[in-house]
């Protein structure tokens, strides 16, 4: 296996050195800016420029020192709460939710200290500081977010990663992971555990290890900078065990990856039994509290979309009206929650004959073999062209949203022909409302193959949480407006 370098130097996951020190260190500085413009714009919106705003109590003191403790006390909690941590950093709700934890915690630090002490704190300051806090933080982390993803897109700001297991756990890990470079992972090696299913036809292209093997020279041999264990059958149980003592005092960090796949952290509850770390997976739910207060949400936000929207969308309705004939909207048959049809709407963006046509260029399907897509395809007019670049043709099912066919974020809503061609547990995906956007959206859209698509819509599906939604709908944003997938 060769040697292949770069991305960082030795110790990222420890922050020690490397490209992952000066990241941290100029999230820190950002925080800082953010939290210190946010008690800013609070005191001038509250009090303007006057110099005698004051908390009054038994101790009277200006408001300008608790803007600052205010935002020294936030800052040292994302700090704490390790929102800038690298190993979260670019991928997942992690770091969101971190934000969100210690930005909330903040706040009611501070409203239990005024309560206590009996300061007579201004409520229009707090609540002109906290939500414009969290959304200025949030906002900046999602910029951070893009560039560290136009970044790994370069090939920087990745942790080599040498996987080892069972051959094809091992295989599957390594596949994931370089399917995955946003998550910040490149592959340096891959190693099978001698004797675990050698017939693999994957086997041969793998490096051998066995109970001999010093894994910490081969991580190095290899520019390692983490150990990937796949598996969590009783051999890879022991390279794990062995591994975290060889690695103790080294710059190269492990990472257990077990057999359970597809399953979100809410629903995993781990607890040690005599040092044997047990997961407890729940059964996912499709029904309940959080289901109400989704459908909720989401007609709130789309009323909310379409009041901002109204005019624009009434723009593009006119220029679709003198630009070829043909109605201005396309109301298409899908299948929502529970196999229901209903009819989704669109902002026309092809021909009125288009339908008709399609059967004279079926052979030119450049999709996944399910869904047909064509770059160029003849039947799409000048005006759609763009508004399908940008996904403003999507803009309609906001109304199906607040009808309730369907959410802001969930599976794609599929045409009932390709529900006649689905075999096994793909119909589970439809046991929640399909989606205008998801992790099928923001993960390759029309690039994506039919088995990786269905995968995604399966585990969005069975595990999808408030703070998940919250990130696909921000990384919907970045996926709109990038130059690939949508067409």
């Amino acid at each position: 296996m060769n040697s292949r370098r770069g991305g960082g130097s030795a110790g990222l996951l420890r922050g020690r050195s490397g490209w992952a020190v000066q990241l941290r260190i100029a999230l820190a500085l950002s925080d800082a800016f953010v939290v210190a413009l946010v008690m800013v714009i609070a005191q001038y919106t509250r009090f303007g420029v006057d110099p005698n705003a004051a908390v009054t109590g038994s101790n009277s003191f200006p408001y300008a020192t608790l803007s600052v403790a205010i935002g020294v006390l936030w800052w040292v909690l994302l700090g704490l709460v390790k929102s800038r941590e690298v190993r979260i950093l670019g991928h997942g709700p992690q770091e969101f939710q971190r934000v969100f934890r210690a930005s909330l915690g903040a706040f009611l630090i501070v409203a239990v200290v005024g309560f206590v002490t009996q300061w007579q704190i201004s409520r229009s300051y707090l609540l002109v500081a906290l939500p414009v806090g969290m959304i200025a933080i949030m906002v900046y982390r999602l910029v951070w977010r893009t560039w560290v993803h136009a970044e790994r897109q370069r090939g920087r700001l990745l942790i080599n990663a040498l996987v080892i297991g069972p051959t094809a756990l091992a295989a599957d890990v390594a596949d994931r992971l370089s399917k995955s470079q946003l998550a910040g992972y490149r592959l340096a090696g891959v190693a099978r555990i001698a004797g675990t299913t050698d017939s693999d036809e994957r086997a041969a292209e793998m490096l051998v290890i066995d109970t001999d093997t010093n894994l910490v020279e081969l991580a190095r041999s290899v520019g390692a900078e983490v150990i990937v264990v796949a598996g969590s059958d009783a051999k890879s149980n022991e390279y794990a065990r062995r591994l975290g003592w060889q690695l103790e005092g080294t710059d190269i960090g492990l990472i257990v990856a077990p057999a359970l796949a597809e399953v979100a952290g809410p629903r995993v509850l781990m607890t040690p039994v005599q040092g044997l770390p047990l997961m407890h997976v729940d059964s996912p739910e499709f029904t309940g509290a959080k289901y109400w207060a989704k459908s909720a949400f989401d007609r709130l936000l789309a009323a909310l979309m379409l009041l901002v929207g109204a005019i624009p969308m009434l723009v593009v309705a006119i220029l679709i009206k003198v630009t070829s004939p043909g109605p201005v909207f396309f109301r298409q048959e899908r299948v929502g929650l529970g196999m229901q049809h209903f009819r989704m709407f669109k902002f026309r963006s092809m021909y009125a004959d288009a339908e008709e046509r399609l059967k004279e260029i079926e052979d030119l399907n450049e999709g996944n073999g399910v869904h047909f897509k064509m770059k160029d395809d003849p039947r799409v007019t000048p005006i759609g062209r763009f508004i399908r670049r940008y996904s403003i043709d999507e803009l309609p099912q906001l109304f199906n949203v607040l009808i309730g066919d369907m959410s802001l974020v969930g599976p794609r809503p599929p045409l009932p022909r390709e529900v006649e061609a689905w075999e096994g547990e793909v119909q589970r995906r439809q046991l929640v409302k399909p989606g205008m956007t998801g992790l099928w959206q923001v993960s390759g859209r029309s690039d994506l193959s039919w088995e990786e698509a269905v995968r995604l819509d399966l585990y969005y599906a069975e595990n999808w949480s408030p703070a998940g939604d919250t990130l696909i709908l921000l990384r919907t944003f970045t996926a709109v407006f990038g130059r690939s997938g949508a067409y």
